[in-house]
């Protein structure tokens, strides 16, 4: 189980609230975050409700300043818990809208899909296995979307705000 903790003021101060699984409307809860603590597990936070808007990746681990350490401002709006998963990591990458067109396999991480496959823009994808973290830039910069198992037909539907995609990480670090 994981177990975060979202707090109103910077440097763990002010009201808080503690959360070990997903939550799609967090507002109920706090009116603005500043700094927040990941006990155990892995979580996405989200800047819109629902799971919208820009993604931040928290791993174990103590963000004192959400703007100054994450580049996220204060609004945290909702947050999806990533399950510990063990064994084999697969996704497709496809070049064109609901799985078709010329498709890549991806087993590992790739830090530069340019430079791996010869392209960087794909419109859906699919993931078999595993847990993965999609950068819009090469050596896992930029926008980051968490894909989990499932079908994302076209690009916004994993959060994306244009198809390409730089660079893909399994996570795989859930201390």
């Amino acid at each position: 189980m994981g177990k975060i903790i979202f707090y109103e003021d910077r440097n763990f101060q002010g009201h808080s609230h503690e959360c070990s699984s997903d939550c799609a409307d967090l507002h109920a809860f706090f009116n603005r975050c500043n700094s927040i603590r990941v006990e155990s597990g892995c979580f996405m936070v989200y800047e819109r409700p629902n799971y919208m808007g820009n993604q931040f990746y928290l791993k174990r681990g103590e963000y004192s300043d959400n703007q100054g350490v994450i580049g996220m401002n204060d609004c945290v709006s909702s947050c999806r818990m990533i399950p510990q998963y063990q064994g084999s990591y697969r996704m497709r990458l496809y070049e064109r809208f609901d799985m078709s067109g010329k498709a890549h396999e991806l087993l590992e991480d790739c830090p530069n899909l340019q430079e791996h496959i010869s392209m960087s823009d794909f419109n859906s994808c699919s993931v078999t296995d595993g847990h993965w973290l999609l950068y819009d830039q090469p050596n896992y910069q930029g926008r980051v979307y968490y894909l989990r198992p499932g079908e994302y037909r076209r690009y916004s539907e994993w959060g994306g705000v244009s198809p390409t995609i730089g660079s893909i990480r399994r996570i795989t670090d859930f201390n």
